[in-house]
């Protein structure tokens, strides 16, 4: 950009001594107006010579060309070394434009580490991320990128994860702790076991998902590439028409005068406005989105999103946390700690996670020789003995299999019944948490003008109606088999308006079926699920469902833009057309017209830029 910078200075330097300096020599005169044209318009003129040799004749820089020469053939030097300059300006504003639109994903592809630290025969190799074995232990010092995806062996650090989520905050990880690549660890030093390969780890999958975005084209950039296609040869063959048929037939004009309307209507049809500044657009609204979080796959899923109608949700791990957590302890003639203890116990040996979420809620070692007799009762519960005492920790089928006298609870979610010695000691509630911010997604939502929101689950029905009744999550659909949900997506699919577009919103881990076949296809926080990237068109990066809505206000202002930008340089290019075929705009002014609505058009482009949405 430095050396373009620098060749425009000089030529325009040339171009206003040529203008202002009376020269006695007029051969000077134009010497001077020459060598400032070939400085800056030689490339153009090259370029436009290649693309006629390989076929390709109507195009700007053929526009550019012809209507500078055509100047200089009728001694209008003046205006054939404005045209090429301010039509150079307009290219370098061009280039500054797209480098900031390439800034904003930068930090996404910063995230491509450059080396990793492999501990091999008790010494540190660095070698390539590539090359690095799943299983093998990698060292990662203080400022230093996390080359793999792995768990943590040995250590504790503060990691930067604000290229993966976006978030500020750093986020404290321990032994055990899985780590994704593209992190940045901060400051203790992280002995990791990789899991998995390069080319199959969530820093791989990221760059190649932001590198191929740029090619899956909106039906705007479509509908511009076609226009500029078949535009262009017209207004060629219009001004060509203008240069030699009113001489033949209107009085007291010469064929002079035609010509530089002909050239002027040239100039001003150049349809450099739309051609660079709707790409730039959808550009900018991909970069945005990544700088909150949001990986959007291409132009046309941005598009998709202003289109939304319906929103349909999955249940776990989308709008809940997708961990069991105990939420109430209501004991009877004991205390709420030894009911906890009793119940801990009693799951100990047990993996389900129900069991765990009661051993996490406990939190203690427990004395292993307290237990005796655990058997587990298929579908109903377990059996064990605890200090001697015979203990029951089930549903309310254990209960009734035992003639456990007890009242049913009315909570919703997981009840487990405890019976000591043969008499209800308590209940335990368990249930899966709403996450925090699920309220405010669905308010959000609802605010930006999404008609319907539909949840979709496998979990119990009057589970599934709290939970949605909570949320005020319009339609709920309970008790559902992952084919089941198929062919609720199918329905809504056929039913839909055909203008409009149905997403759903999955935590990509056993949703794969139903992200392919939605018209946009979500993943909530599945940054580290192969599946999640695979088979969605836009990942949200962090666990905040209401990153949606951002994600709609970012689609609705790129197309907003889109638009502005397609009807403001179209209506200024018709009106300046005429004005130059009727002979009122000269080639000055149809030189500001084609530059001044470009960098118009990129400025409006650039807003997408901005943080704040």
């Amino acid at each position: 950009m430095k050396k373009e910078l620098y060749k425009i200075i000089v030529s325009a330097l040339l171009f206003v001594i040529a203008l202002i300096i009376p020269f006695q020599n007029i051969w000077i005169n134009r010497g001077i107006y020459l060598l400032s044209y070939i400085l800056i318009g030689y490339e153009i003129i090259i370029k436009a010579v290649k693309n006629i040799i390989k076929g390709e004749v109507f195009d700007e820089n053929f526009l550019m060309s012809i209507a500078t020469i055509g100047a200089f053939t009728i001694g209008e030097f003046p205006e054939a070394v404005a045209v090429m300059l301010f039509y150079q300006i307009g290219e370098l504003f061009q280039d500054y434009a797209v480098d900031k639109s390439r800034d904003s994903i930068s930090s996404l592809m910063n995230l491509r580490p450059e080396f990793a630290n492999v501990l091999r025969n008790n010494a540190i190799e660095k070698i390539k991320p590539d090359e690095v074995s799943i299983g093998e232990i990698i060292i990662v010092k203080p400022g230093e990128k996390i080359a793999l995806d792995g768990i943590i062996q040995e250590g504790s650090s503060f990691i930067d994860t604000k290229a993966l989520t976006g978030e500020p905050t750093p986020k404290k990880v321990n032994a055990y702790d899985e780590v994704l690549s593209g992190c940045i660890n901060l400051d203790g030093i992280l002995k990791i076991k990789t899991t998995k390969k390069y080319e199959n780890s969530t820093v791989y999958k990221i760059l190649e998902l932001v590198e191929n975005a740029s090619s899956k084209k909106s039906k705007s950039e479509k509908f511009i590439t076609k226009f500029a296609k078949y535009y262009t040869p017209i207004v060629v063959i219009i001004a060509v028409l203008l240069a030699i048929i009113p001489p033949l037939f209107v009085k007291d004009t010469t064929f002079v005068d035609w010509l530089y309307r002909a050239l002027s209507f040239l100039v001003v049809s150049c349809p450099c406005a739309l051609v660079i500044s709707i790409p730039l657009s959808f550009f900018g609204g991909i970069g945005g989105a990544s700088k909150n979080g949001i990986l959007i796959k291409g132009s046309n899923y941005l598009e998709a999103l202003s289109s939304l109608e319906t929103i349909v949700f999955d249940k776990t791990g989308t709008l809940t946390e997708g961990v069991f957590d105990v939420q109430k302890i209501e004991p009877l003639g004991i205390s709420e700690e030894e009911l906890l203890e009793i119940a801990a116990y009693a799951e100990w040996y047990s993996n389900h996670p129900i069991a765990k979420s009661i051993k996490n809620k406990y939190n203690k070692s427990a004395e292993e020789v307290r237990i005796k007799d655990v058997k587990e009762i298929l579908g109903k519960g377990i059996s064990a003995n605890i200090d001697e005492k015979n203990v029951l920790i089930g549903n309310e089928k254990l209960m009734k299999e035992f003639n456990i006298k007890h009242e049913k609870s009315k909570d919703i979610g997981t009840v487990l019944y405890i019976a000591i010695d043969g008499n209800l000691s308590g209940t335990i509630l368990i249930s899966d948490k709403i996450k925090d911010d699920s309220v405010r997604c669905i308010r959000l939502i609802k605010e930006s003008g999404i008609e319907n929101t539909i949840m979709l689950t496998g979990d119990k029905k009057e589970i599934a109606e709290h939970i949605s009744s909570e949320l005020g999550i319009d339609v709920c659909h309970s008790e559902l088999l992952p084919n089941g949900k198929v062919e609720k997506m199918e329905e809504m699919l056929k039913k839909k308006n055909s203008n409009k577009k149905v997403a759903f919103v999955g935590d990509g881990i056993n949703d794969a079926p139903v992200l392919a076949l939605a018209d946009i296809g979500v993943a909530m926080g599945g940054l580290g699920s192969d599946s999640a990237i695979e088979a969605a068109d836009i990942v949200i990066m962090t666990d905040e469902p209401s990153k949606i809505s951002t994600a709609i206000k970012i689609s609705k202002k790129t197309m907003r833009i889109v638009r502005e930008n397609i009807v403001f340089a179209i209506s200024v290019k018709i009106l300046v057309l005429i004005l130059s075929a009727l002979g009122i705009a000269t080639m000055w002014g149809a030189v500001f017209a084609d530059v001044g609505v470009s960098i118009i058009a990129i400025l409006n482009s650039l807003r997408m830029l901005n943080k704040k949405i």
